[in-house]
């Protein structure tokens, strides 16, 4: 059995402070065994960078998964090309820079496939997200059948229907994106681990993870904005899955750590 910790959407230097406060605490005191994270945000709220990377990576994040916002630091090209580490969305077209999944080993020596993939609902419309999940298990179980998917969507709907899809297929469906946790996390029938959405690990009094002040005037004069990740009290938000060896999910349960600079 595996006990893998997927953390919720790091934003900007909050995000990666509590990373680097709480992550080896937490590995020893949850007896982790992967740690899976998603960092799109991690460079002040819009994409990654590769000093960003490597300090995630030393932190004790062993894969990072991306989104919608994976192309906003240019920097992501030379990322995706050292660091296999870090996935991008695996349904954009082929030729694409990176790969949409990566098969970590786990501290136990277990291999586990990770898989990234992007919503089409309120979104850019890329490949069909059932399909490409799909195609990905498929390859991925010819090497272990311990299979982690982030759907990275806006639409609960999309995600729920996504899970049920691949309930018995994958290990664990679970959502990022929209920044706040949700409090579904359950058992699928066939053994599928899921959640709607991990939540954010960033600042605690923001509008997901963004100054307040600057959210608010936006909504209210229709101007734009620039946006700025908030400071303040941080939170991480993560889930913890335990995992048989068949690639069934037994457990998962949502934590949270807070901390005040």
């Amino acid at each position: 059995m595996l006990k893998i910790l997927f953390i919720g959407d790091i934003i900007g230097r909050p995000g990666r402070r509590i990373i680097k406060t709480c992550l080896p605490e937490l590995i020893n005191q949850e007896s982790i065994d992967l740690v899976i994270a998603n960092g799109e945000n991690s460079a002040g709220g819009f994409g990654i960078n590769q000093e960003i990377c490597q300090e995630l990576l030393t932190a004790g994040v062993d894969v990072i998964t991306m989104g919608n916002h994976t192309w906003d630091n240019k920097e992501i090209y030379q990322v995706l090309e050292r660091e296999r580490r870090v996935i991008r969305p695996a349904n954009y077209p082929g030729g694409t820079p990176g790969e949409g999944y990566y098969i970590a080993q786990s501290s136990k020596g277990f291999p586990v496939g990770v898989v990234n993939i992007l919503g089409q609902v309120f979104l850019e419309p890329l490949a069909c997200p059932f399909q490409t999940a799909m195609e990905c298990i498929a390859d991925i179980r010819r090497k272990t059948p311990l299979i982690i998917i982030d759907i990275h969507a806006e639409a609960t709907s999309e995600k729920a229907a996504l899970g049920w899809y691949l309930d018995g297929q994958a290990s664990a469906v679970l959502g990022t994106h929209t920044h706040i946790t949700t409090a579904d996390e359950r058992i699928l029938p066939k053994g599928t681990a899921y959640i709607t959405d991990v939540g954010m690990t960033g600042p605690t009094n923001s509008v997901l993870g963004i100054t307040t002040e600057i959210v608010i005037k936006k909504f209210i004069s229709h101007l734009p904005a620039r946006f700025e990740v908030a400071g303040g009290p941080i939170e991480l938000n993560a889930v913890i899955m335990e995992i048989e060896d068949d690639g069934k999910a037994i457990s998962i349960r949502r934590i949270r750590r807070t901390i005040v600079p």
